[in-house]
């Protein structure tokens, strides 16, 4: 970060989510147990679909990269929050904060990219059944897959360098739990524009481009299902989408909140963080479970597996 003849700032205070000690010991306790929950519900998804040959299919190795996406984006942001709800000193550093800031960019964009490859999945499964083994081949899914990975780290680099040269000199405070671009740009005495539109046009791009390449593949899914005469193979065929089309709305919906209304330290702001940063990396194996058959057969039989050693 360049630091300017203004600019003394070498550390932030996070507001969190309360200043009163007995509602952060409170919240400590269901954020430490929703985070432990989490890692061991992510971590069983990924075992089940490894170990279990019934899940080796394109579907469940996007759901596997989803689950492994969970975990670390829970991590980013939860232990740092915890350890703030015990600290008297609730800090993190620049370099600190823009690190969460990058690897927030990072996670959030690579799960835009998986739930528009999972819903293109959908739609050659459902609307090309015949051809689906070979389009959804092992060779395009890995290369579906680490592009997702690769635009999102660029896109979290062209977001995160202009904010690198941003200048910090104004109130320290950050009315939040954990480090966002739209939080620290009231807190720079540089010219914040460029960061600003970077922000957005990045954010419209990934975010708008990979929700309607999911709605188009939906129109196309829906069309075919209704087209089908069978009243039951157009049950199953939506059953099959239920799972993801719940994904979508929790992530989007909680996207277009967050990034596309001003920062202010709301209560509501801080409400949709903690939904998409807390809650549904816990919810991700419960949906993908409670609702797939598939899976809950695969658990029981991964748990027998293990428990015969």
């Amino acid at each position: 970060m360049a630091l300017g003849n203004h600019s003394t700032i070498t550390e932030f205070i996070l507001l969190g989510l309360s200043a009163d000690p007995r509602i952060q010991a409170l919240l400590f306790v269901l954020f430490l147990v929703i985070y432990l929950l989490t890692v061991m519900g992510n971590l069983t998804m990924l075992l089940v679909i490894r170990t279990d040959s019934h899940l080796h299919t394109p579907m469940y190795f996007f759901l596997s990269h989803l689950s492994l996406l969970y975990l670390c984006y829970s991590s980013i942001t939860v232990p740092k929050l915890l350890e703030n709800l015990l600290s008297q000193k609730k800090t993190i550093s620049v370099g600190g904060c823009l690190a969460q800031v990058f690897f927030v960019f990072d996670t959030g964009g690579t799960e835009g990219c998986l739930l528009s490859v999972m819903a293109y999945d959908r739609y050659v499964a459902i609307c090309h059944p015949l051809f689906y083994a070979q389009v959804m081949s092992k060779q395009v899914c890995m290369r579906l897959v680490c592009s997702s990975w690769v635009l999102s780290i660029l896109d979290a680099f062209i977001n995160i360098l202009p904010a690198m040269n941003l200048d910090f000199c104004k109130d320290q405070s950050i009315p939040h739990y954990s480090c966002e671009l739209p939080s620290l740009f009231p807190l720079s005495c540089s010219d914040v524009s460029i960061s600003f539109i970077i922000l957005l046009c990045s954010s419209l791009l990934h975010g708008l481009g990979t929700f309607f390449l999911i709605v188009f593949s939906y129109a196309l899914i829906v069309s075919t299902i209704l087209s089908m005469s069978s009243s039951s193979g157009r049950g199953k065929a939506f059953s099959t989408c239920s799972s993801h089309l719940t994904a979508v709305l929790l992530f989007y919906g909680s996207f277009f909140i967050r990034y596309l209304m001003p920062t202010s330290g709301s209560p509501l702001e801080l409400i949709t963080s903690v939904q998409y940063s807390v809650v549904t990396p816990l919810l991700n194996p419960l949906i993908y479970s409670l609702k797939n058959n598939e899976v809950k057969a695969a658990v029981r039989r991964t748990f027998r597996k293990y428990r015969k050693y």
